[in-house]
């Protein structure tokens, strides 16, 4: 049963076949709300694209699957409104040139616009800049990111950002939102050992709050919910590299774009 705020995230005999033959296939996963979920295997066995079919990114060919209690495929565009994306390579990623601040900013603003009510958009200007500021505030909390102690505090641009420090802005960027399922992308990519137990530190607190957390990574910690996607055989790890490459095209980005508009 979902609680007010996590998502439950159950499928069955989930696949998605691409251009050249299955991402994924025969997968299945039943974790209740505030689960932390690692969607565990090597590169290129459709790991990222499991990701974005279980938040409505991308539309599966077979199987069944809900989220929240919203069916897939049925349900994308509800599914898409309850869950976001942290990193995720060609489709949510930070722009390099913004800084900090900027980013908060926009995706404040974009919150405010595409995902608050009539009711609040005519508040007055300080109230609204009021309630902007808490949803940050309380974002960079849950995410254990102070820009203060960056380099140049806000102003730092996210090229100057350490790799942890750049996944935590993510997250932050992802929770503005307050959604019930936070999907992200290469956790472990690049981080040292004590960096990546720090980063899943961090997700496994967000999962804690109450949102449901999904995470590509390498290696699951132990106490993760663990959905692998190891291919059976070298066609099929073909066609997973085949489909993964698409969503980090500008041809692939495109069609998820189509179909959600800016993550």
């Amino acid at each position: 049963m979902d609680s007010p705020h996590g998502a439950s995230v159950t499928a069955e005999n989930f696949g998605l076949k691409g251009p050249r033959g299955w991402a994924f296939r025969g997968l299945g996963i039943d974790a209740g709300p505030g689960s932390l979920v690692a969607i565990e295997g090597p590169s290129g066995s459709g790991r990222t694209c499991l990701l974005l079919a279980l938040t409505g990114r991308m539309r599966p060919t077979e199987g069944q699957a809900k989220v929240g209690g919203l069916r897939l495929p049925r349900k994308m565009a509800a599914v898409r409104r309850i869950a976001a994306l942290g990193p995720v390579p060609g489709v949510s990623e930070l722009d390099p040139a913004f800084t900090v601040d900027e980013h908060l900013r926009e995706r404040a603003l974009l919150q405010r616009r595409f995902g608050g009510s009539l009711r609040a958009l005519l508040r007055p200007r300080a109230e609204r800049a009021a309630t902007a500021r808490a949803r940050i505030d309380a974002a960079l909390d849950a995410a254990g990111l102070d820009p203060a102690t960056l380099p140049k505090a806000g102003r730092t641009s996210v090229r100057d950002l350490e790799r942890l420090e750049a996944l935590r802005l993510s997250v932050a960027l992802a929770l503005i939102g307050t959604p019930r399922l936070l999907a992200v992308d290469d956790t472990d990519l690049k981080l040292s050992d004590a960096e990546r137990a720090e980063a899943w530190d961090l997700l496994r607190s967000v999962a804690d709050s109450g949102t449901t957390v999904l995470a590509v990574c390498s290696q699951a910690p132990e106490d993760a919910i663990t959905l692998r996607t190891e291919s059976t055989d070298d066609a099929v790890g073909a066609a997973a590299r085949s489909a993964t490459e698409e969503t980090t095209t500008e041809e692939g980005t495109a069609d998820a774009f189509a179909e959600t508009g800016r993550a």
